[in-house]
């Protein structure tokens, strides 16, 4: 599946983290929150849905793309970061084709979402 920059709505940022690095995930939320008009999602302590270890999520407007992720990519202090972009043309598409990881990429789960790429 493909799509075009104008089938991009919205993109999200999961930020990952583990017990060793869950104060730097914290720092860089904070910060994340104090400069960016984005939505927070909860932090999540146990994989959930495609994502392989604990994460948060970032929620922002396509608009903001060109000025977060280079300041997520030069902040991230060694977590890996996915981004991908919301397009309704489903989850799969969005979180396989539509995205790009900052730092370490990790293997999602994939079976999470059905064979229309929708989560289940």
């Amino acid at each position: 599946m493909t799509f075009t920059a104008d089938d991009i709505t919205s993109w999200h940022a999961h930020v990952y983290y583990d017990a060793d690095s869950r104060d730097i995930a914290a720092r860089l939320r904070a910060e994340v929150e104090d400069r960016f008009d984005v939505t927070l999602g909860r932090w999540r302590e146990e994989p959930v849905g495609p994502h392989p270890q604990p994460m948060y999520q970032i929620a922002f407007d396509a608009a903001l793309f060109a000025e977060l992720v280079p300041w997520l990519l030069t902040r991230r202090e060694g977590l890996s970061i996915l981004v991908h972009a919301n397009t309704g043309l489903g989850d799969l598409a969005d979180h396989t084709v539509g995205a790009m990881w900052l730092g370490r990429s990790l293997e999602l789960n994939l079976d999470v979402f059905d064979r229309d790429g929708r989560s289940f």
